[in-house]
This record gives C-alpha cells, sequence and structure tokens, in this order.
C-alpha cells in the first residue's frame, strides 16, 4: 500500500488528507480522482489523522499531491 498526502489551499486555510492506494497506483491517477471529486460534487469529505472534515469545492484554489 501507498500513501498519498492531499494539500488542499482553500481561501481561509489549508487542509490535508491522507489517501492509502494499491502500490501499483500512480500519482498521476490520484491527482485524477481528487479533481474528478472537486468537479462532480459542491462539498466532499476529507479525512485526517484529526478528524473528518468537508470541504466546499468551491473554495479549494491549489491542489498538490504528495
Amino acid at each position: 500500500m501507498k500513501e498519498y498526502i492531499v494539500c488542499y489551499t482553500l481561501e481561509n486555510g489549508i487542509k490535508q488528507e491522507r489517501i492509502l492506494k494499491e502500490k501499483e497506483v500512480k500519482r498521476k491517477e490520484v491527482i485524477q480522482e481528487v479533481m474528478d471529486k472537486i468537479l462532480n460534487h459542491n462539498s466532499f469529505m476529507a479525512k485526517s489523522d484529526q478528524g473528518d472534515y468537508w470541504i466546499n469545492s468551491s473554495s479549494v484554489r491549489y491542489i498538490r499531491v504528495l
């Protein structure tokens, strides 16, 4: 399993989400999955160590996958 950290830069701060994927999944595939989630939903849930939180898709300004 691979762990990816997705950083969302929002209008009012930065949120992080940890995503676990199979070993053969590439970074570009994770980016595409996140982009599809943002474009197809008004809001979505991000899961982190501090708990789950809702993100409004219109407030996302930048995405980075590490």
